[in-house]
């Protein structure tokens, strides 16, 4: 199984280096990616913390993956920040609102690195297929299938439809619809988040995690995404739907034994 987990974004070297050391479990029991945003390019207001931005953000990624040994997976959000990410980390990740974002995708997919696109919060999982091959095309490969982007490194992740006002809904079908095109990673707690919903912020409900993380274990999922943190209720991004440490441990518990009897 694929475990991608870590804080949101990168608060500190201390944070970073804490949850890290925490997450050593996960390395000998998964294929395990470490997770933190150098730039959160996306927030809803101005005035929301961001991060460190690329250079120094970059350094402590890389201090984790000399320390620990971890896989890394961050955010892109430029095509110049194609290059000097991908001489750090593992997997490119393109964020939701810009999966249709043709130049980011081909110039990520020059590189020799996995590309994880997550589904925009607008789109139909169909039409998914279309952003995988952008990808694929660009490596040489003109057909998306599973093993096509199994062979070329690219997966899809899902994290909630646009429902209303500041509210997401995980649409089940999707998992089996965008599998047919690459492997599927649920990103499970950005799915509990609630776009604006605190005044000028985004909030979220974490206490519905577990259920839908459970729900996608037994329809059939390749991996998770999971955001943590030792104190989520003082985060500086995403507190409301991170999980705590401790709680994220008991639920992989939960999901492998539902995967185990599926």
């Amino acid at each position: 199984m694929i475990l991608i987990t870590g804080p949101c974004v990168i608060e500190s070297r201390d944070q970073i280096m804490r949850i890290a050391e925490s997450l050593s479990y996960a390395n000998e029991k998964y294929e395990f990616y470490f997770k933190a945003s150098y730039d959160k390019a996306n927030r809803t207001s101005l005035d929301s913390f961001r991060g460190p931005g690329l250079d120094e953000g970059l350094k402590i990624l890389e201090e984790v993956k000399n320390t620990f040994g971890y896989k890394l997976l961050t955010d892109i959000h430029e095509t110049i920040q194609v290059k000097p990410v991908s001489e750090v980390v593992d997997v490119l990740q393109i964020p939701a609102f810009l999966c249709r974002q043709t130049d980011l995708l081909v110039e990520a997919a020059k590189t020799d690195k996995i590309v994880n696109i997550k589904k925009g919060q607008f789109m139909n999982p169909e039409d998914m297929k279309y952003s995988v091959l952008k990808v694929l095309k660009t490596r040489g490969c003109n057909e998306a299938n599973y093993e096509n982007s199994k062979k070329h490194n690219v997966w899809l992740t899902e994290r909630g439809t646009t429902f209303g006002y500041g509210n997401l809904v995980v649409d089940m079908r999707s998992f089996p619809i965008m599998r047919k095109f690459a492997p599927v990673i649920f990103d499970v707690t950005h799915s509990v988040q609630m776009p604006g919903g605190a005044g000028g912020k985004s909030t979220g409900k974490r206490e519905f995690v577990a259920p839908l993380a459970k729900a996608a274990a037994a329809i059939g999922v390749d991996g998770y995404f999971f955001e943590t943190h030792y104190d989520p209720n003082n985060a500086l991004s995403d507190g409301p739907n991170m999980l705590k440490l401790d709680d994220l441990k008991s639920l992989l518990g939960d999901i492998n034994k539902i995967r185990n009897n599926v």
